[in-house]
């Protein structure tokens, strides 16, 4: 039954693009409705070439550094050093397996907020836990754990919310940094607890209670630290600590590479045909994904729905300020790009310092875009029978919604 999760969201995505369509014609008299449904459907077919060209770029880069890496004796270590805990938490992986220091290059990159680094590392380590999956097509214990988290979004610096709030004119763009941390962690924490409840995986442990404690301590360290910092000096670390991360680690992989001899230049090229390979194989999967999500946008049924909530949230006799912020949280596990849309249009309507903006803003930084990160990430190895995958991530991706409107009233209310 797992495996036609896939087929069924696919067709429940057109299904309800048709009833909204139609509902939108029969009733509210919209004769163009077909039209931009139509419209959609080539739009997306559109945006994924143009996807997967930016694609092609990033992961013949990356894949190339990270082959290096590899071969200077990097990868292995980081794989030593962290092997008790993916022992537990990924039994399936053998300890000490490469692929380990993978997933904690993917972790970090995300965590600063470094998509253009992060992506090209998760499909190579994707692809290496292909490699221990006895099936050609179904997901591994170990797959869906590493994407729920990567779908979770793990970002501790939201550089470019921090971004997009500075060009709406915001006195301080920083201001949701807390807000954005907090909920952040609500997402990746549920995401993390669902897969562990799914595959019954021991978190009592003394191994990996030490490890999770230790995280804590130091998140909440960070938060401190931050907390204390000036809105100015904030927006400075932000971007001078992702972009001094992200160089400072191409230099140690290059600089060990050559104290150990290794081939730069050739182990680069080797990794970046590697990232040729990956990336082809993905747009077919793009495609299918993204068609989908434009038609169910462009039917309306995010309308209907985010009507029918304000409804019942001022039936109830509820604060409904928090209403004016969902189409960012709706639409982002479908579409990155249209949730960037949504909060913008939430800044430009309400105020970029309004409680909706300040909301939509802390959403954006604490999701992530789901069927997008799906369809990247299993597209890559072929995998079509994802199990509990969708189910896990859509459920932090709640966390992550409804942490970011208590903590807003909390803040901001």
């Amino acid at each position: 039954m797992a495996g036609g999760v896939l087929n069924r969201l696919w067709f429940g995505f057109f299904l309800t693009a048709a009833v909204a369509a139609l509902a939108r014609w029969l009733i509210g008299g919209d004769e163009g409705v077909f039209a931009a449904v139509v419209g959609a459907l080539f739009d997306m077919a559109d945006l994924s070439v143009k996807v997967m060209l930016l694609l092609f770029g990033t992961l013949t880069l990356w894949l190339g550094f990270l082959r290096i890496a590899e071969q200077a004796g990097l990868v292995d270590r980081l794989a030593r050093l962290l092997g008790p805990l993916f022992a537990r938490l990924m039994p399936e992986v053998p300890r000490g397996h490469p692929v380990i220091g993978m997933i904690t290059l993917n972790f970090a990159a995300n965590a600063l907020g470094l998509d253009n680094a992060a992506t090209p590392i998760g499909l190579r380590a994707m692809r290496e836990l292909q490699t221990l999956n006895p099936s050609t097509d179904t997901a591994s214990n170990a797959q869906i754990l590493f994407l729920v988290l990567n779908a979770s979004s793990l970002t501790l610096l939201p550089v470019t919310v921090f971004m997009y709030r500075a060009q709406a004119g915001a006195h301080d763009p920083t201001l949701v940094f807390l807000p954005i941390l907090l909920a952040t962690s609500a997402s990746t924490l549920t995401g993390f607890l669902s897969v562990a409840f799914m595959q019954r995986l021991r978190l009592r442990d003394p191994v990996v209670l030490a490890w999770l404690g230790g995280g804590v301590l130091l998140l909440g360290g960070f938060i401190a630290l931050l907390a204390s910092m000036t809105a100015a000096a904030l927006a400075s670390l932000s971007g001078l600590l992702g972009n001094l991360l992200l160089f400072g680690a191409i230099v140690v992989f290059v600089s060990v590479g050559a104290y150990r001899k290794v081939p730069l230049f050739e182990s680069f090229i080797d990794g970046a045909k590697q990232g040729f390979e990956v990336a082809k194989d993905l747009l077919p999967y793009l495609i299918a994904m993204l068609c989908a999500v434009g038609v169910l946008r462009a039917s309306g049924a995010l309308d209907f729905l985010l009507g029918g909530i304000r409804w019942l949230v001022l039936h109830a006799g509820l604060d409904a300020r928090f209403v004016d912020a969902l189409p960012t949280a709706l639409v982002k596990p479908f579409s990155g790009s249209a949730a960037r849309a949504m909060l913008i249009e939430t800044m430009h309507h309400s105020g970029v310092d309004s409680f909706p903006a300040l909301l939509a803003a802390t959403v954006q930084g604490s999701t992530e875009t789901t069927f997008f990160v799906v369809a990247v990430y299993y597209g890559a190895v072929g995998i079509r029978r994802v199990r509990h995958t969708i189910g896990c991530a859509l459920l932090a991706d709640l966390a992550g919604v409804l942490a970011s409107i208590g903590v807003c009233y909390w803040f901001f209310g």
